[in-house]
């Protein structure tokens, strides 16, 4: 590990502990404004030196707390919403804590409402101070500092969009020195010669290597000292979650089932309930505006409904804004239109999806409402009753599952999503292996944090331009 990553996570230590104590006073001095006193008179008397004295050693205890919740983790994840997640439960430990000791030492503390402030302002401020210190390491990036020197391993689409990707956004702290193209027998041997001259942090397989080679380029990052990281396979990204269990020494593994069953199952429906209802309700205005405007630009309905296959391999009645012209879906894989556009996806047997450029099926309204999936909003009805979820997989055509392979058929186990997972990573830009794989990762890992995540990322990813405008 660098010596920077090191400096970063042991900085959050005292960081942490003064943004408790300025939560703590801050509450405190809210306790003591005319307009608190005004609703609640001060009945008691808490000097601040006492006060201090104690939050002093109260923070101290909480960063113990931090510390055993990950929060120092030098691994820690990148991500606001699991940042904030972490933060918060965190928190809400510590003023547990409090309550357990005040409890036990059958003595009521002075106020109840600085206690509540306190807390609050804890996550607050925590989460502030972390974010400062998240704006200077992005800074420390961005002029080459800290920056881990990376070397990629392979020729693939993978590959170069992950090669892109890491150029173009300094936030991910790497610099691609070096790409590999040829992973043949003399592989190590190169890397070996290209490395004395060069430093090199981590490594980055974005390639199948035989099984002789990939030992040697394990054992070879153990012996000098490199961080290794690989690209999964399809199989390997089913196998994600999994249980190790040992036999006599020899370990058995178990791959799990999705945490989607028992109460994932029922905390995602409920989350799904209370999310389709609230956004019907903000998305009103917009759904009335979109369909009079679908009315006045063209004839036709202003739904367009059809089949598509959900949870289970079954089909449903899936609906939205029509976007197209009239039996405009006739067209689809009529052969005649086909020879007319570009299918961006080149449907084939391997590839069960259709995406044409340039779609001349599409309205002027529907050119519009796509662009920023205005059209996908009557979707909240379906998660409403159940058919759909706000997050999960892409709901294909009976067309299209028709020619799914044997391991395709894993995104049907759980209902299909308004957005997921594949949809932040690249939309309609990925192949259909890579979303995928991106659909049964979210499926082996799902957790409430990875739907907040995927859903707060959505609406900037709108904006994104795709090779089919």
């Amino acid at each position: 590990m660098k010596k920077s990553e090191l400096i970063f996570t042991a900085i959050l230590v005292p960081v942490d502990f003064l943004m408790l104590i300025l939560a703590a006073l801050a509450a405190y001095f809210l306790r003591f404004t005319p307009f608190v006193k005004g609703v609640r008179p001060v009945i008691f008397d808490l000097s601040l030196q006492y006060y201090f004295n104690i939050v002093f050693f109260i923070a101290l205890a909480w960063l113990i707390i931090f510390a055993f919740s990950g929060l120092y983790s030098t691994k820690s994840s990148s991500h606001f919403i699991d940042e904030f997640y972490r933060i918060f439960s965190s928190c809400s430990g510590g003023i547990m804590l409090i309550l357990v000791v005040i409890f036990a030492r059958r003595e009521l503390f002075s106020s109840r409402f600085i206690v509540l402030a306190g807390w609050i302002f804890s996550i607050i401020f925590v989460f502030i101070g972390r974010f400062l210190i998240h704006l200077i390491r992005q800074e420390f990036f961005r002029k080459g500092i800290g920056v881990n020197n990376l070397l990629v391993i392979g020729d693939d689409k993978t590959a170069k969009n992950i090669i892109q990707l890491i150029k173009n956004n300094s936030s991910f702290g790497a610099r691609v020195i070096k790409e590999f193209n040829n992973c043949n027998e003399k592989l190590i041997k190169r890397i070996s010669n290209f490395i004395k001259n060069n430093q090199v942090n981590e490594i980055l397989l974005c390639a199948n290597l035989n099984e002789e080679i990939s030992l040697q380029l394990v054992d070879f990052c153990n012996d000098h000292n490199i961080v290794y990281k690989y690209v999964p396979n399809l199989f390997e990204a089913q196998a994600v979650n999994v249980d190790v269990q040992y036999i006599a020494g020899i370990p058995i593994i178990e791959l799990k089932r999705t945490p989607l069953d028992g109460w994932g199952k029922i905390f995602k429906r409920i989350f799904d309930v209370i999310g389709s209802i609230f956004a019907i309700i903000v998305f009103s205005p917009i759904m009335l505006l979109t369909a009079s405007a679908i009315k006045f630009d063209s004839k036709g309905p202003i739904f367009f409904g059809y089949k598509r296959i959900g949870q289970y391999g079954k089909p449903f009645f899936y609906f939205k804004f029509r976007s197209m012209i009239k039996q405009a879906h006739q067209m689809r894989y009529d052969p005649k239109f086909r020879n007319k556009v570009e299918d961006i996806r080149g449907w084939n047997n391997d590839n069960p999806m259709i995406k044409y450029k340039n779609d001349p099926r599409i309205t002027k309204v529907g050119k519009f409402i796509r662009k920023y999936s205005i059209d996908e909003l009557p979707e909240f009805f379906n998660v409403l009753i159940g058919k759909m979820s706000l997050v999960g997989p892409r709901p294909h055509e009976p067309e299209e599952v028709a020619k799914y392979k044997k391991y395709h058929k894993k995104v049907l186990t759980i209902k299909p999503g308004m957005t997921g997972i594949a949809q932040i990573s690249g939309r309609s830009d990925l192949s259909f292996n890579e979303e995928t794989r991106l659909d049964i990762y979210y499926i082996e890992k799902w957790s409430i944090k990875m739907d907040l995540y995927i859903l707060f990322r959505t609406p900037f990813i709108l904006f994104k331009k795709r090779k089919a405008e």
